[in-house]
């Protein structure tokens, strides 16, 4: 089955930096895989229209629900979750990573997980800019993410 998560929203190729950290101004975002937090799968600048990252992954069973494991499925049963990373891109192409959000799948509603194992395909929409403007972070769980389901198909 496939994980699809479609973002708009971005915050901008810039953020301020902190207090003792410069101002980022080449700001970007991807997919975290398990294991290898150096491996990032798509990644797209803060100022994009939109990001879109598809995951393929495995449904097994769960006490009481499903289970969800793949290469950029993090988490222990029951606590899993994708890592969106934001990072400032350097000269030399280099991502220091600065923040992540976790977005969570323990927000799922049973019945669409269910759906969309047999669909094939789980859909998270969601902006990536919070309250104060900056690049979403932390635990992201609904009204921030709608859940849905489509057909792996197409169809």
């Amino acid at each position: 089955m496939q994980i699809r998560i479609e973002a708009v929203d971005l915050p901008g190729r810039s953020c301020p930096g902190g207090p003792d950290s410069p101002d980022l101004l080449d700001v970007h975002v991807a997919v975290q895989r398990r294991e290898r937090p150096g491996e990032l799968l798509d990644l797209h600048p803060g100022d994009a229209a939109s990001a879109v990252w598809t995951l393929e992954c495995t449904a097994g069973p769960l006490a009481g629900g499903i289970d969800l494991k793949g290469p950029y499925v993090q988490g222990r049963p029951g606590q899993r979750f994708v890592y969106l990373v934001w990072g400032n891109v350097d000269q030399d192409g280099g991502f220091t990573m600065f923040r992540r959000a976790k977005l969570m799948f323990d927000g799922v509603d049973g019945r669409i997980l269910a759906e969309a194992v047999a669909a094939g395909r789980l859909v998270a929409r969601l902006g990536l800019t919070d309250v104060k403007g900056l690049p979403l972070c932390a635990a992201v769980r609904p009204p921030l993410v709608t859940w849905s389901v489509e057909s792996a198909t197409g169809v």
